[in-house]
């Protein structure tokens, strides 16, 4: 998946990639740099809630990491 860096330096995340993180306006992301890889790591709202596990989000702190893990994996395995 592929999207342009703007003449400002912004990017657009795609529809889908925000749908699947849950990423809505005003929410914040994290970027980190590991040699010559960008990683975009979204960030919940409210971390304290996040971190116990009793946020109202409907996107747990258990499904982010099994997410995690998946993605892991297919980097793992090329794909």
């Amino acid at each position: 998946m592929k999207t342009r860096v703007t003449v400002r330096g912004q990017v657009s995340i795609p529809a889908r990639i925000r749908k699947q993180f849950h990423i809505e306006p005003e929410s914040s992301v994290r970027w980190e740099v590991e040699e010559n890889t960008i990683r975009i790591i979204p960030l919940p709202k409210d971390p304290v809630s996040a971190f116990r596990g009793k946020g109202r989000s409907r996107y747990s702190t258990e499904q982010f990491l099994e997410d995690r893990r998946d993605e892991r994996e297919k980097e793992n395995r090329g794909a």
